[in-house]
């Protein structure tokens, strides 16, 4: 760490789609406290490419990860590579002693999970998952909503999450923990949570398979107090991103719900009577970068956790498992103390969107 700036020294691992067109560019707005040193990526013309365009200190290929850590004397990763690479890069950086925040899901397995949870702490670094959401204010102000008691008890959950990927993308991959629910659903999964402030104890899932991977899925959650979640997320259908809360008093729908690159939008029913609210666009890269770095510097531990990790991906797990063997299946009690709350939230301008080197976006346009 530069003790001179107290900025935290970042290499951030993948080049992909989401690296370049919004976690390089968002160094730009959380520069009070971070800063890009090192992109590690296995491509040598994105390397030098993204290298010129931003002006960093290193960059090498994924054998060099431990040497360029040393070399750029680096604080923390970003880790933004395909699902399968998540607890190999986070492995290696907490045996280093760095600091990890990577990206959703956390990893393709609970016990995945557990291990690069437990690795991060028996080398005293932190692991954070990187939901830009939890920093986002339409996000919170939606819990918040919900815990106010404006919509009096609430009792049902709905969402809708899509886009057609490209023939060829990493999504449709099995060998890198592709598919819909790995993808899409975790939005899904972890806003019904929080929404709802509980864990779910059983789940019952229908998934459309194409190339190995689950391509369309269909999921119920059953909640503690006979609350109900249910979702349908999809890499083949036409892009739709929004959730309704429904309550004994009134409802929320949120549309678009998880988008960022549009402003997220509020459609509040109580009594019959519809308020309607648009929060800010912003960059929602920046302020977990921020975030990150802040708890690094003060010592204090980040909201979105690797348990917070652990808490989607063993719901991931039960609805693949389910929809495989066409019967419900049920997860074991659980308990998440933490939640994210509305003094998360933080706001940083809009990037411009970048040039791309070899890095396609995921969907068809």
């Amino acid at each position: 760490m530069s003790q001179e700036t107290q900025k935290i020294r970042y290499a951030v691992v993948g080049a992909g789609n989401i690296a370049q067109v919004a976690v390089l560019p968002a160094f730009a707005h959380a520069d009070s406290n971070s800063e890009l040193v090192a992109i590690v990526s296995g491509d040598a013309k994105k390397r030098a490419e993204l290298r010129k365009d931003y002006d960093v200190e290193l960059d090498g290929d994924y054998p060099d990860f431990e040497s360029i850590l040393e070399a750029g004397r680096i604080d923390a990763v970003y880790i933004a590579t395909p699902n399968s690479h998540h607890k190999e890069f986070t492995l290696r950086a907490a045996a280093r002693g760095v600091n990890v925040l990577c990206e959703k899901p956390l990893a393709p397995s609970a016990d995945d999970c557990h291990a690069m949870t437990n690795a991060c702490m028996a080398n005293g670094v932190k692991l954070m998952v990187a939901y830009r959401l939890h920093f986002e204010e339409a996000t919170l102000e939606a819990m918040d909503v919900v815990r106010s008691g404006k919509l009096g008890e609430p009792k049902l959950f709905s969402s809708f999450f899509s886009h057609v990927v490209r023939d060829g993308d990493i999504r449709r991959e099995p060998e890198v923990a592709g598919g819909a629910t790995y993808d899409l659903g975790v939005y899904c999964i972890n806003a019904a949570r929080h929404l709802f402030d509980a864990e779910p104890t059983l789940v019952l899932a229908s998934a459309v398979e194409r190339g190995g991977v689950d391509d369309t899925v269909s999921a119920l959650l059953r909640f503690p107090g006979d609350r109900l979640a249910q979702f349908c997320v999809s890499n083949s259908v036409a892009g739709v991103s929004s959730y309704r809360i429904g309550g004994t008093e009134g409802d929320l729908r949120v549309e678009p719900a998880y988008e960022y690159v549009e402003p997220i939008v509020h459609h509040l029913t109580i009594d019959e009577e519809t308020k309607t609210k648009k929060f800010r666009r912003g960059d929602q890269f920046a302020p977990e970068l921020r975030y990150f770095s802040e708890c690094i510097l003060s010592g204090r531990e980040p909201e979105p956790s690797g348990e917070e990790g652990f808490c989607d991906v063993r719901v991931v797990e039960a609805i693949l498992e389910s929809a495989r063997e066409g019967r419900p299946v049920m997860l074991a009690p659980y308990e998440r103390r933490r939640r994210p709350s509305l003094d998360q939230a933080d706001h940083a301008r809009p990037v411009k969107k970048p040039k791309t080197v070899h890095a396609p976006s995921p969907s068809v346009k």
